[in-house]
């Protein structure tokens, strides 16, 4: 025996607020809504639509300019903690969908040259202490580096993106394998990777790819600390460009043994400090990585020698959203907030969505 009665449901959408009236009955101790079960929504809940939009934003702006927009552009309040949620609510699931088993490839790769690139930034972070009443109280805040990488077919600017936050360098060394491999690994291909002088990313290369990847030293990490170096062996300007321009060509012809005999007679002594050695510095930056410096053969074959594009993809992938002035992410909601920025960098936006309508279907 079923008791029947009517109460009013109202949710937002793209079209504004919708309000009806809900037939609800009862068995027993059991309430069955046959309207909110086919139609998907909750009393107060957003529609699969307007969830999009506002993750749309959310993924690009602070959650309190997302208000603004959604008042601009579709005449909706929302709150802000509304919009949190949503946001984060499917950047955990764009998050959990990221799953890869890296395989070494048996089969011939799409691209005979695969570029990758492979670079760390700082996020803040803050950690709340559980076990104080007020969580707002007891917080530590801190910095904790994003790793982010690419891939890409020499001659080609489809990127693929990955990265982690929270994982280890291992982890972020499978992301660049995934990376390569959709952007064409295979048995057959070699890779060239370009990064700083960070050992973790050299230490990765060679750990997924063994003696199909090369790893080539930034070119203009390099002239950083030459240009450094410049300032001590040569007092004018204009003597500073010179020398500068001598040892780039040195660098770009395999002559890297004549720059480091230009700075041997002006390495500092050894009771100062290495903050004000930038000579000794550059000669030691030089001297530990050899093999790192092939600079001629990358440009013979019309390879990159610099690392621009990965500290580019920092600044809009990580930076743009995750390193805002006087914002500060719990750790799990940063690592998620990178998901689905690298989500939208990889272009399957859509699929996630379609996706995630399917399943709410």
């Amino acid at each position: 025996m079923c008791s029947a009665r009517v109460k009013k449901l109202n949710w937002h959408t793209t079209f504004g607020d919708i309000c009806v009236v809900e037939p609800q009955y009862r068995r027993a101790s059991k309430r069955i809504r046959p309207f909110v079960q086919s139609a998907n929504v909750g009393n107060r809940g957003c529609s699969r639509a307007l969830q999009r939009v506002v993750t749309d934003f959310g993924a690009d702006l602070p959650f309190a300019r997302v208000m603004d927009k959604l008042v601009e552009h579709y005449g909706i309040v929302l709150g802000e903690s509304t919009i949190r949620h949503v946001t984060e609510g499917h950047a955990q699931k764009v998050f959990e969908a990221v799953k890869f088993v890296p395989s070494w490839p048996t089969q011939l790769g799409a691209s005979a040259v695969v570029i990758v690139e492979m670079d760390g930034g700082m996020v803040p972070l803050v950690e709340c202490d559980v076990t104080q009443p007020d969580q707002r109280k007891g917080k530590k805040l801190h910095w904790k580096e994003a790793k982010i990488c690419l891939a890409h077919p020499q001659g080609s600017k489809t990127l693929a993106y990955g990265g982690t936050l929270q994982g280890d360098v291992a982890t972020a060394g499978q992301h660049l394998f995934a990376c390569a491999t959709r952007a064409g690994f295979g048995a057959n291909t070699s890779i060239h990777a370009v990064g700083d002088g960070a050992q973790w990313i050299a230490d990765q290369v060679e750990d997924q790819f063994g003696a199909q990847g090369s790893y080539l030293l930034d070119f203009y990490h390099v002239c950083d600390y030459l240009s450094a170096a410049a300032k001590v062996i040569v007092t004018e300007p204009e003597g500073q460009k010179v020398w500068m321009e001598e040892q780039k060509i040195r660098l770009k012809t395999q002559r890297v043994e004549q720059v480091l005999e230009d700075l041997l007679p002006h390495v500092e002594a050894p009771e100062i400090a290495d903050s004000d050695a930038p000579v000794r510095q550059c000669q030691r930056y030089l001297i530990h990585r050899p093999e790192q410096l092939n600079y001629q053969g990358a440009l013979e074959r019309g390879l990159p020698i610099g690392s621009g594009e990965i500290e580019s993809a920092h600044r809009y992938i990580v930076q743009q959203r995750l390193k805002r002035p006087g914002a500060w992410w719990k750790p799990a909601n940063a690592e998620h907030m990178l998901a689905l920025r690298l989500n939208r960098a990889n272009h399957q936006w859509n699929a996630y969505w379609a996706q995630d309508f399917k399943q709410a279907a």
